[in-house]
């Protein structure tokens, strides 16, 4: 087992468990203790556990997530500008993916009158376009996160799987340069690791409040996106911190729709991160 994948595991036994020890996670994982105390130190670093003596315990802090019903009003504006530019971006034919959430829900609500195959794992979402005679809507189906309304788990990943869409608009929780995308539950990241496998442009859609921010689980790579969608609040340094590192990030305070063919490219730069 690679490092990374048991620190992956350390944590779903925390997000369960709550605490544990050294002792407990050298027997688990088949490890020496001072491999899990490396683990843990590296996962205390991240700011997703608090070390203790002997052992840890879940850092709620990380972990904590607002529900549906709370974040649905929340910086509406900014999810409503990203919506517009998620929308603009789907062509007439294509297959994509709608991760569950509130920002993807501004995308169903924005999507053009054109001919579509919606793949989505929110039931929110389904009704939303479940009388749009021009969408072929497929619902994943699995286990619902009442917290969230996301459908989630083996089912819905199994259904996943058996796809290969153009495009997938992921929300997450938290993102970072150095740490990626993610998100507070364990089983939830599996299934939007399992909707960027199957899809040949992903599109991170994350208002500026969730830049520079943590959260519990790790679910994907900056370089594993093909561009990140903002509002016009993030900070120009920031923007400029991911385009230096050829990341495209699409927003309305900028022209940067213009010239933006989808495929990982804005203006005459190709894309380093395109699938």
């Amino acid at each position: 087992m690679f490092g990374e994948e048991r620190r992956m595991k350390i944590a779903e036994i925390l997000s369960k468990d709550k605490s544990i020890t050294v002792s407990e996670l050298s027997e688990i994982l088949g490890v020496s203790e001072s491999t899990i105390r490396r683990d843990l130190k590296m996962l205390e670093i991240d700011g997703f556990i608090q070390r203790t003596h002997g052992g840890a315990i879940l850092n709620t802090h990380t972990h904590y997530e607002p529900s549906f019903v709370e974040k649905e009003d929340y910086e509406l504006p900014s999810k409503m500008q990203i919506g517009k530019i998620a929308a603009s971006l789907i062509e007439e034919g294509d297959s994509v993916i709608l991760d569950a959430g509130t920002t993807t829900l501004m995308i169903a609500k924005s999507l053009q009158d054109i001919h579509l195959t919606v793949v989505t794992n929110s039931p929110i979402i389904a009704i939303e376009l479940s009388n749009r005679n021009n969408i072929e809507l497929i619902v994943t189906g699995g286990i619902e996160r009442l917290n969230t309304k996301a459908l989630v788990g083996p089912i819905a990943e199994m259904v996943i799987r058996n796809f290969k869409v153009d495009k997938a608009f992921i929300g997450a929780n938290a993102i970072s340069y150095e740490n990626g995308l993610m998100t507070p539950d364990i089983i939830e990241a599996n299934t939007k690791k399992a909707m960027i496998d199957v899809s040949n442009e992903v599109y991170a859609v994350v208002d500026h409040t969730k830049f520079g921010k943590k959260s519990f689980v790790k679910f994907a790579d900056i370089s594993d996106i093909t561009a990140i969608i903002t509002d016009d609040e993030l900070d120009y340094e920031i923007v400029k911190k991911y385009e230096q590192a050829n990341v495209d990030v699409l927003n309305f305070g900028k022209d940067v729709l213009d010239g933006y063919d989808g495929d990982g490219k804005s203006g005459d730069r190709q894309d380093a991160n395109s699938k």
